[in-house]
C-alpha cells in the first residue's frame, strides 16, 4: 500500500483526540508515527523514530510510539523502559495483534485508535495523571 492511500484512510483528527484524551488520564506520552519508507524491520525503525521524536526524554520514562510503514504493510508499538517494565511483552504482543486485526480488515483509523485507547488505559493505570501535568510531546501524527 502507498503511504499517501494509509494517510488519506485515516481520520487524523480521530487519532490526534484519542490521543489527548488518554493523555488526560496519564502522565505518559503517546505519539504515532507513519513512515514512508520500505521498511524490513518495523521494531528498529520504530526505535529509530523514537529517539529522533525525543520520546526518551519523558520524565518518567513512560512514552510510547506506534509506528506505520505502509508501504513494507508492517507496523510497531513500542513503549519506553518505565511502561515496558510494568507490562511486560505478553501486552505489547497483545495490542499488536489486535491492532493488526483492524489494519487487515482495512479500519485504519480503529486500529490506530485502538492502539491508542488500549497503551492510554495502561498509561493511565501505571502512570496516573498528577494534576495538570505537562503535555511534554506534540498530539499529531509525525511522519518523514
Amino acid at each position: 500500500m502507498k503511504t499517501r492511500e494509509f494517510v488519506e484512510q485515516l481520520d487524523e483528527a480521530k487519532v490526534v483526540a484519542e490521543i489527548a484524551a488518554a493523555e488526560k488520564r496519564t502522565t505518559g506520552e503517546i505519539r504515532v508515527f507513519v513512515s514512508g519508507q520500505q521498511v524490513t524491520d518495523p521494531v528498529s525503525g520504530a526505535k529509530l523514530q523514537f529517539e529522533k521524536l525525543g520520546m526518551t526524554r519523558t520524565e518518567h520514562r513512560n512514552g510510547v510510539l506506534l509506528y506505520f510503514a505502509p508501504r513494507s504493510q508492517k507496523f510497531a508499538i513500542i513503549g519506553d523502559q518505565g511502561i515496558h517494565e510494568r507490562c511486560g511483552a505478553e501486552f505489547w504482543e497483545q495490542v499488536v495483534a489486535e491492532v493488526g486485526t483492524h489494519l487487515r480488515s482495512g479500519s485504519f483509523t480503529e486500529g490506530v485508535t485502538h492502539g491508542v485507547r488500549t497503551v492510554g488505559q495502561a498509561l493511565a493505570e501505571h502512570f496516573p495523571a498528577q494534576g495538570g501535568g505537562p503535555d511534554e510531546l506534540p498530539n499529531t501524527v509525525a511522519r518523514d
